[in-house]
């Protein structure tokens, strides 16, 4: 049995892998900030630049204010007990907000685990170094990749390096594509991330998702001989793809799911790049985890329960001089997948749903933070991820979106 199932995920893999004679093999770009390509990534921009504005760290996320939020809503957390070590020291001087990097999508790659090799791209037979080295760029604005501590599938350990299957995770649109191979890095870029909803996706706007991508084998290469057909990849959403017969679409292996979660919180914690992170990333995950189950919204790595919170360990973002870095995604409505359910007629309130409305909107809000210590972690669940509020922003906010009210801090 474990023979067949190998020999029908390499199958799978090699149909799609030979179909995609077209794709680029340059390797410029960093594997953390993966730019799109060249000639549109100026549309993307002049499309953002219209639709979305800068805003400034006052503005683009509310503040708490004592007289709507209550008395100690700017307050540490008297009740924690968690430390960081002694040594634990950041840097509190610069000024945090506006200096990262805008990003259009945010991947997340299951490892299973917590720390990785200091350049993700160099984990040998992985996805992240799939992605590098195939050189495919998204057509729809810098890529963030980043390894996890997401829990791989059971067919993980049946397979040898290099040909692991694995889950990923595209944000904000709360995708969950499972059983990505190396092999399959270019299906994950061109039939998933491309199709995403991005940071500067108008929230109301329908997602690319909702049509299954294939690849057209009837465009014929040039000095080739009669009859012979060159693969161009497209999707069944392009102009003219209908009127391709049905015998030449080849689907990519690859299916698709919405992430059940509301919120996700990641918490950088390669160790490798910084020990800081490698010791605050597991604290702050026990407090968060203090917050959230009183709550009943704690999700654990294998939780897959409609709502609640995520917390991912995830590799190196950038400035871990300001440890510790803490990135919320939420989505706008925390029982999206009720409102699912009463959409399509049903009563089962376990139906996650993918509806322009409700699992396929995506996040409303990426909320990145820094120098964020034990004490924090109450102030962040009950605002932040639960309001979309910011405790301490002229101090811990370095940048993010919000797509509802149209802006970015880019």
């Amino acid at each position: 049995m474990q023979a067949f199932l190998k020999r029908g995920l390499s199958s799978l893999s090699l149909s799609a892998s030979s179909s995609r004679s077209n794709l680029t093999t340059s390797t410029d770009g960093q594997i953390n900030d993966i730019p799109a390509e060249a000639d549109t990534d100026d549309e993307l921009k002049a499309e953002t630049q219209a639709a979305f504005t800068t805003a400034s760290e006052d503005v683009l996320f509310p503040k708490v204010r004592p007289e709507l939020d209550g008395e100690d809503c700017d307050r540490d957390c008297a009740s924690c007990t968690i430390r960081y070590p002694a040594k634990f020291v950041v840097d509190l001087e610069d000024k945090l907000y506006g200096n990262v990097a805008g990003w259009a999508t945010h991947v997340l790659i299951a490892t299973g685990k917590t720390d990785w090799v200091r350049d993700v791209a160099d984990e040998k037979g992985s996805v992240m170094e799939a992605v590098e080295k195939s050189g495919v760029k998204p057509v729809n604005g810098t890529l963030k990749l980043s390894a996890s501590n997401m829990p791989v599938p059971d067919e993980y350990h049946m397979y040898p390096e290099g040909e692991q299957p694995t889950t990923a995770l595209i944000l904000p649109a709360f995708t969950i594509v499972d059983n990505v191979t190396p092999a399959l890095a270019p299906d994950l870029i061109h039939h998933f991330v491309d199709k995403a909803a991005t940071t500067t996706t108008p929230l109301n706007q329908p997602p690319l998702l909702n049509k299954a991508p294939v690849v057209d084998t009837t465009e014929p290469i040039e000095d080739a001989e009669p009859g012979s057909q060159s693969p161009s990849i497209s999707g069944s959403n392009i102009e003219g793809a209908h009127d391709v017969p049905a015998a030449t679409k080849i689907p990519t292996p690859l299916l698709s799911r919405p992430c059940p979660h509301a919120a996700v919180i990641l918490l950088c914690s390669q160790r490798t790049r910084d020990a800081r992170c490698g010791q605050s990333a597991p604290l702050l995950r026990r407090e968060f985890e203090r917050h959230l189950r009183p709550l009943g919204l704690y999700r654990d790595l294998h939780d897959e329960r409609p709502g609640g919170v995520g917390i991912y360990f995830i590799s190196h973002v950038g400035g871990h001089k300001y440890s510790a870095n803490v990135m919320v995604y939420r989505r706008r409505d925390f029982e999206w997948y009720k409102k699912e359910a009463q959409k399509k007629g049903q009563e089962d309130d376990d139906d996650r749903g993918d509806g322009i409305n409700g699992g396929s909107e995506g996040a409303v809000q990426g909320i990145w933070l820094a120098r964020i210590r034990p004490e924090d972690c109450e102030g962040i669940i009950k605002y932040t991820v639960l309001k979309g509020k910011v405790v301490k922003p002229d101090t811990q906010l370095r940048g993010g979106f919000d797509r509802e009210r149209g802006l970015i801090s880019w």
